[in-house]
Parts: C-alpha cells; structure tokens; sequence
C-alpha cells in the first residue's frame, strides 16, 4: 500500500464561476466580480495540467459538460476517490449543484486503464441532510489507515464513521477554525500528509487535548510535523499532495500562492522529502475558495 500515487483525475471546466451554494461555509471563498472567470481558471488549469505532464505525472483530463451547472466540478476529490484494493466510494455533498458532479461515465472511462471491483455509494445522507465530501472532508493516511478529520457542515460524524466501518480506517476527528473562529469547511485546507511528513496548521485546532490527541497521532505513524500558521492555511499552504511520477520520483505539489507563503526553513524541511512544483491557480482559489490538491483525485486503483 503507498500513499502516494502517480496516477491523478482532474476535470476540465467549461463553466467555472463563484458558487453561490458553497460561498456560506467556505471563507476562501470570494466573489471576484471578473467577468472573464471561465477563461482564466481555463489557463489555469490547463497549465497546471501542462506542469504535471511535464514532470511525468500522468493526469487523466475528464471535460466537464455544460449541462447539467456544475461550476465547482474543477474539485473532484470531493465526489469521488479511489482505493489501491480496486474500490471507488461516492460521497454525500453539502450543494445541490455540487451532486450534479458524480457521473457515473467518468468511472467507465476509468475502467479502461484500471481496475474497479467495487463501489460504494454514501450520497443516501444527502437525504438525512449529513455529509462527507471525499479527500477535501478527510485527509487519509492510506499506509496507516487513519483519516484526519475537522468537523464541519460538511464533514458529519456519522458519515465519517461509516466510511471508516467500510474501510478499516481510524478517524481522528477534531474542531478546527479560522482566525475569526469560522469553523474551516475542509480539513485538506489544513492539513496534508505525505508518506513521511505532515503539513498542519495546529493552531487551527482550539481544543488542546484534540490538538494533543492529532499530534501524537501523527508522531505515532513517523511523521514530521511541519506546521504552518493560521495566515499560511488562508494562502492554501495546507492545500498540498505528494505524488509521484512515472519514474517514481517523489513530488509535491501546490499552488504558487502556497508556495510563495512558506519560509525557507519550511520549504528545506519538505525539499527533503519531495521536489516541489507550483502553478499559479489564483483566479481558480479566490473565486473556487479550493486549490491545488482540491483539483486533484487520486487515483489509487490497481492498473490493468
């Protein structure tokens, strides 16, 4: 079992804008008022596809459809992830227009380069109003089987749970805020976990026996910690994800905002454990309120 990947999905907007449904529990979220919003995430992404190929990554790009509006399908891991025993699990989302985001075409797709045995629906919570948005809600530790969890309106318990009873996880859920006490809508947002770093903004968490009680998760599993402050998570430095690329080496990636946040002591310590890559994402942040890693769903399925 590996934690990271070297295989990733990523969807191609058509229709990218502020999402109205989403704007109330995500304060990275704003409203740019950009008139050519579409055309600049377009470069964006694209781009940042162009700086995956050309590290070696290999990135399956889906095109979104207009219809029906999914102006936040650019972030799939919150709908779909993929597990290295050939399971697919299908999460519960907060927005209706986000629901609108699995499709079940972009699995068949997949199943030509990968093998898919089982998948497992959790969108029935919808309807009990408890949700579990994908790899934005957790952040999985896929060595150790723990995911990492701040709860949310968007990340329920109970859902959380129940993909744990699935899977054979351990979660470690918490509270998390912002500066202004906000509770913060994604725990991918916060924090990242590589195979043998974590990225974490503790100060996020208020409670001091959760904080205790992920710290000593996290030292129990091997992992440095490198933390980051409250004014780094709101430039998305905890919005990051290690890949690997088809010669196996060892890369992480973020947006250039993250990237230009973090000290030269920080970016020491993870150029230790992974050559860093950034692409400029600001349009895709402000107006998505999501970055880097929210664009990118790993896949972990066994190949054909």
């Amino acid at each position: 079992m590996n934690q990271i990947t070297k295989h990733l999905l990523m969807i191609r907007p058509v229709d990218f804008k502020f999402n109205e449904q989403t704007a109330g529990n995500n304060k990275f979220q704003v409203a740019s008022g950009q008139s050519d919003v579409q055309s600049l995430a377009l470069n964006e992404f694209d781009g940042f596809v162009d700086l995956l190929r050309k590290n070696d990554v290999d990135v399956t790009v889906v095109d979104d459809t207009l219809q029906p509006e999914t102006p936040d399908s650019i972030f799939p891991n919150n709908w779909v992830s993929f597990h290295d025993d050939g399971s697919v699990y299908l999460y519960p989302m907060f927005s209706e227009n986000r629901r609108l985001e699995r499709r079940k075409e972009i699995l068949d797709g997949l199943k030509e380069k990968f093998e898919v045995n089982h998948v497992s629906d959790l969108s029935f919570y919808e309807t009990q109003y408890a949700f579990l948005e994908g790899t934005g809600s957790m952040v999985l530790d896929r060595v150790n089987k723990i995911a990492y969890a701040c709860l949310s309106v968007r990340t329920d318990q109970e859902v959380l749970d129940n993909f744990c009873l699935l899977t054979g996880y351990e979660s470690v859920s918490f509270q998390a805020v912002d500066s202004t006490n906000f509770p913060i809508y994604h725990t991918n947002v916060m924090m990242c976990i590589g195979d043998q770093f974590a990225v974490i903004c503790l100060d996020a968490i208020p409670n001091q026996e959760e904080r205790l009680a992920v710290t000593l998760s996290l030292n129990s599993t091997g992992k440095q910690i490198i933390e980051i402050t409250l004014d780094q998570m709101n430039h998305f430095a905890g919005n990051m994800l290690q890949v690997a690329n088809q010669s196996g080496e060892s890369l992480l990636v973020m947006s250039e905002q993250a990237y230009l946040s973090l000290t030269a002591d920080q970016i020491n310590i993870l150029e230790k454990y992974a050559r860093i890559i950034c692409a400029p994402l600001y349009t895709i942040e402000k107006n998505g309120g999501g970055s880097a890693r929210c664009m990118l769903a790993e896949i972990h399925l066994p190949e054909r």
